[in-house]
């Protein structure tokens, strides 16, 4: 996978990353920030304040100040942060200014969405293998990608330099596509099973439970409460 160490001043474009311990609410608030921010732009606005961020997403300006100091000095004070610029180094920290090979285990029809979201690569997230082990798929082509033998992982990620491994098949066969990937020398996966997956250290593992996002929602419908706060 490309390097992600944090480049120091004048290190080319990385942002500087503070040392302290970023947490995954964090992260997926620069997320927000980021579509704010490219929505900003499409609107119109050459400049944003913390203020503005926090009332459109829900937040406290001193939130959106602390979640930004992580990594570096963005804006002037009291003139607010240029929108592009600020979007653009949020791309960067993100790692979404740049193309990620992605391989894909299942060619179910969770699998066959995932191809078809073009968020995916308009976010730099470019699938270009997908793999199965029913034989009856293999070799078939599926909108412009030939499935290829699970088998054959190891091989077609050194190939295809395939950073990232989305995995969707059923529950019963997670577990051992995930190790497959992780043999292959995967360090990021995205996994669709309804499973928790077991990953040796190093490896990141995301998963994707739409059936626990979707139980979360009966759950306020059944006792008539409003969201609770994440």
């Amino acid at each position: 996978m490309n390097s992600r160490r944090a480049k120091s001043d004048g290190d080319g474009d990385r942002p500087v990353i503070s040392r302290r311990r970023i947490s995954e609410s964090t992260i997926r608030r620069l997320s927000i920030y980021y579509r704010a921010l490219s929505a900003l732009e499409g609107e119109g606005y050459h400049t944003v304040s913390s203020k503005d961020l926090a009332r459109r997403e829900k937040l406290t300006p001193a939130q959106v100040r602390k979640d930004l100091s992580f990594f570096g000095s963005f804006g002037t004070r009291g003139l607010g942060y240029p929108t592009k610029e600020l979007k653009t180094r949020i791309a960067a920290i993100l790692g979404v200014d740049q193309t990620w090979n992605v391989g894909l285990i299942g060619a179910g029809n969770i699998g066959s969405a995932l191809v078809s979201y073009k968020e995916f690569q308009k976010q730099g997230f470019v699938i270009n293998a997908i793999f199965d082990n029913d034989q009856r798929k293999i070799g078939s082509n599926h909108k412009g990608i030939v499935i290829s033998d699970i088998k054959d992982l190891a091989a077609e990620v050194k190939k295809r330099n395939i950073q990232i491994v989305v995995i969707a098949v059923p529950a019963a066969a997670a577990q051992q596509a995930c190790d497959v990937a992780v043999e292959a020398g995967i360090k990021a996966i995205l996994n669709f099973a309804p499973i928790n997956l077991k990953v040796p250290n190093g490896v990141t593992l995301r998963t994707e439970n739409m059936a626990m996002e979707i139980e979360y929602l009966s759950f306020t419908l059944t006792n008539h409460m409003r969201p609770i706060p994440t």
